[in-house]
């Protein structure tokens, strides 16, 4: 039956319905908008960078390494012979000369023996030149000349052993240099089948060491090592006139100059280097062997090339990188080769001279991106440097 009150219970569904079908139309409405809204291109988006221009000039090639300090001749000082120490002349860190004598062992009984062999050589020697004389005479056959002689000869074997024996009693400096910390003490028994233990107190800890070590300190020798691919040019450059000069890093500014003067005939073929010796005035006794530093070298002058500041490269699994920024103010990745670098600068290929390259901000744009200059830093102060 159509009664008042369900007429009134239909016009409120239809109005209800009315209202959600408006809804519905209204958020169709807005999910449209946001899919059919044009975005900012990338040209519209616009960041910061700082550039400079790629400047065309002479490069040198740098070699730049690290490498160690080592003694031009280093002698550890041991015994010959098991004896006690009667004499220490030297003092710790004492400047030495080839020759001097450093220790005196207990030559007692190796100065008797030498005594009763030297006599008995001389003995011999005399028994010898009465036989001799004896068989002027015929008084005694050749074989007991010849007997004679055999023994002359063995006593004089014995007293020349004898006499080495001895020689060992009295330790000398193979070579002129330093000394170091002596080991040993007064009345320490020493032998060459162990050496000497140093104990530390603080550390309870013992590590075995020579009688003393004697460093040629001056002049002094840096090694180091230098891709392989460099020893055809370095050899080359070693038998001209100049040489090969390296460039001696001690830090804090101060720098020391040497001259190659071996290179090594091997190769390491698991690192795929050689290894370079260069020799250093060390007058000053500043360096010691062991101490780490950095070494460079120059090879050749590479001419007229395209150089950059090595901040403005990008490496990754693409190669190396470097975005420009062309007439339209928009970056472009350009896709290069470093010849050399050093000094904060490298040589490419890819690029030509002013080309506009960009040195920061270059973490936040994207090839065809819009950018402008920063004014955080000039960009004249990121040029390259010219190279001496």
């Amino acid at each position: 039956m159509n009664t008042p009150a369900t007429r009134r219970f239909g016009f409120k569904k239809i109005f209800f319905y009315i209202i959600g079908l408006g809804i519905i139309a209204v958020m169709a409405y807005f999910l449209y908008s946001s899919f059919t809204k044009p975005k900012k291109g990338p040209s519209e988006v616009i960041q910061t960078v700082v550039t400079t221009k790629a400047v065309q000039q002479d490069f040198p090639v740098i070699i730049e390494t690290s490498g160690n300090i080592v003694a031009n001749n280093i002698v550890d000082i041991r015994p010959q012979v098991a004896n006690v120490i009667a004499e220490i002349h030297i003092k710790d860190g004492q400047d030495v000369k080839k020759g001097d004598l450093l220790f005196t062992l207990d030559d007692r009984a190796d100065k008797a023996n030498y005594e009763k062999f030297k006599a008995i050589a001389e003995d011999a020697e005399r028994q010898y030149q009465r036989a001799l004389e004896l068989a002027k005479q015929n008084f005694i056959s050749k074989a007991s000349v010849e007997t004679a002689m055999a023994n002359a000869n063995s006593a004089r074997a014995a007293a020349n052993s004898a006499q080495v024996t001895l020689s060992y009693d009295y330790i000398r400096s193979p070579i002129s240099g330093r000394a170091g910390v002596i080991n040993v003490f007064l009345g320490s028994l020493v032998s060459p089948s162990n050496t000497v233990a140093i104990t530390s107190l603080a550390t309870a800890t013992s590590t075995q060491s020579s009688m003393v070590t004697i460093s040629q300190l001056n002049p002094i020798n840096v090694q180091f090592t230098i891709p392989e691919a460099y020893m055809a040019e370095l050899i080359k450059l070693q038998k001209s006139s100049a040489g090969l000069i390296v460039n001696v890093d001690l830090g804090r500014g101060v720098t020391k100059q040497g001259k190659i003067y071996v290179i090594d005939n091997q190769i390491d073929p698991a690192l795929g280097s050689v290894r370079v010796r260069a020799t250093l005035d060390n007058s000053d006794y500043v360096l010691a062997p062991g101490r780490f530093v950095n070494v460079n070298l120059q090879t050749k002058v590479l001419k007229d090339a395209i150089v950059v500041p090595s901040q403005s490269v990008i490496s990754n699994t693409q190669g190396d990188l470097i975005y420009t920024v062309d007439a339209e103010n928009k970056t472009v990745l350009n896709k290069v080769k470093i010849i050399s670098q050093g000094n904060g600068n490298v040589a490419v290929t890819g690029l030509k001279e002013g080309d506009r390259v960009v040195v920061e901000g270059k973490q936040n744009i994207r090839p065809g991106l819009k950018v402008v200059e920063g004014s955080a830093r000039k960009a004249s102060e990121e040029k390259p440097k010219k190279s001496s």
